[in-house]
């Protein structure tokens, strides 16, 4: 017996599952699936970030404020509030990512619907999907990464200014 897919019009057997259809659904899943881990590890790198900035800060900080606040102090304060801005920036709840299909559209979609749909129909329509998350994905986290970016040559920038307010005390 044979069928008319829904993506294709052509006519499949039932139960015919192309294994090539769903080898590029496993690679697009496995695609999806880094793409979360590197939004973890941007999570954790934001982390480590938080506590250099509170070591460097508090070591250094707290050196250099001994004799008051000077022009390097008030450099290192200014970049300190620029980090803490962008650590809020990185570490600020997203709800943009799609990471999952949701049951219920998948329920009515594929399986409840009036139209019959063969599992390499199914891989294709969810591949093409996976694509379009993760598009939509990429611009969430480049702008992630950038401000990841940034925070970590404040963080430096912070450190030379915490530097330079310790020498100039000792003067």
């Amino acid at each position: 017996m044979t069928e008319r897919s829904i993506e294709t019009g052509q006519h499949v057997a039932r139960g015919d599952s192309d294994a090539r259809i769903a080898f590029i659904y496993q690679e697009a899943v496995r695609g999806l699936t880094q793409q979360q881990g590197v939004v973890e590890n941007m999570n954790t790198r934001a982390g480590s970030l938080i506590f250099a900035t509170a070591f460097a800060s508090s070591l250094l900080g707290g050196r250099a404020l001994a004799d008051g606040l000077g022009t390097w102090d008030w450099v290192a304060v200014a970049l300190l509030l620029g980090i803490g801005g962008l650590i809020v920036f990185l570490l600020w709840p997203y709800h943009k990512y799609t990471f999952r299909f949701d049951p219920e559209e998948l329920f009515s979609q594929y399986v409840d619907g009036d139209k019959a749909t063969t599992m390499s129909a199914m891989h294709r329509a969810l591949a093409l999907r996976i694509k379009a998350d993760m598009a939509a994905n990429w611009r969430v986290i480049q702008r992630l990464r950038v401000a990841l970016q940034i925070a970590l040559v404040l963080l430096l920038l912070n450190i030379l200014a915490w530097l330079f307010a310790i020498v100039q005390a000792g003067r």
